[in-house]
């Protein structure tokens, strides 16, 4: 892979497809305005839809020509993703690119509108149903792509299966971190069902770095931690990266020639910063039999099945 890949290297997405959820901030939003800036149709799935707005004539303002299409999404309810599947597929035939972004971090319990823990709920089960449901459209376009974005997080991630929604035991990191690792499990378990179902669609996963973005300011404001509010003030200038350099392990998967499916990108230097590059997520992923089980476990606590 080039060793100095930006988003100047985006091929020509002209034609395409391309769903990003969560795309009215952060890393959503900056993906949005570099894949728009390659011709693609780019649906905005997001929960708000006033930010959503806001977002799509932010991205109108520097790219008159961008084609946007704004569509009400929550991960938090079940029921708001199966609308937005069926939405989405009553209005497009194909999809080149589901860029699966939305996320929260390191948030109080709560819990989604279908009883599950909110980081575990909005960060893995709600893209979980998502691409299932829009499965025969991915597969019936050639050469799509999935892409998942993780998070360093994954590294402390461990899966739960005594209790997945923290009812028992529950901290707001851990939860995190197990949320991000499942985004890796899904992306490695998915990748072996597509390849083995003989279609060429490509799934991948990535992590950004340390990149300050709402997600952070929410996760203070939630938590009333003024500490860590203090920490990301003073450690933001010496180690974090701007955002248009954490979009870029996201970027790459969803869209470089080169990206290779089954596989989690991040950026090269010291894992923290710098341009994308191949790395290896928590080794808790390399277990076949933990991966297939958190894929049963994940369909029978959303009560979807998978048809390949």
């Amino acid at each position: 892979m080039n060793n100095k890949w930006t988003q100047n290297d985006i091929p020509d997405l002209t034609g395409k497809v391309v769903v990003i959820t969560g795309a009215n901030s952060g890393l959503g939003l900056e993906s949005t305005k570099a894949i728009a800036a390659k011709g693609a149709m780019v649906v905005m799935a997001c929960r708000n839809m006033q930010k959503a707005e806001n977002a799509q004539a932010e991205v109108l303002a520097g790219q008159p020509d961008a084609k946007l299409d704004v569509m009400e999404l929550d991960n938090a309810s079940l029921k708001s993703v199966r609308a937005f599947a069926a939405a989405f597929k009553a209005k497009y035939d194909r999809l080149d690119i589901l860029l699966n972004n939305a996320g929260v971090m390191a948030i109080p319990r709560q819990e989604t509108a279908d009883g599950f823990e909110m980081q575990l709920g909005v960060n893995h089960l709600a893209h979980f149903v998502l691409t299932g449901l829009l499965l025969n459209v991915i597969t019936g376009t050639p050469q799509a792509r999935i892409h998942n974005v993780s998070s360093s997080a994954n590294y402390q991630g461990t899966i739960n299966f005594d209790d997945l929604m923290g009812s028992q035991n529950y901290g707001r990191w851990a939860a995190y971190g197990q949320s991000k690792l499942a985004n890796i499990f899904f992306t490695y378990e998915l990748q072996k069902r597509l390849t083995a179902a003989g279609h060429d669609t490509l799934t991948n996963t990535s992590h950004p770095g340390l990149v300050l973005t709402n997600l952070q300011a929410n996760s203070v404001e939630q938590s009333g931690t003024g500490l860590e509010g203090v920490l990301y003030r003073i450690l933001g200038p010496l180690m974090a990266q701007d955002v248009s350099m954490g979009t870029l392990p996201q970027l790459y998967g969803a869209t470089a020639t080169d990206a290779k499916g089954g596989v989690f990108y991040g950026p090269r230097t010291f894992n923290m910063r710098g341009y994308p590059a191949e790395k290896q997520p928590n080794k808790a992923a390399d277990d076949a039999a933990a991966l297939k089980q958190f894929w049963e476990v994940s369909e029978q606590l959303t009560d979807f099945e998978y048809s390949f």
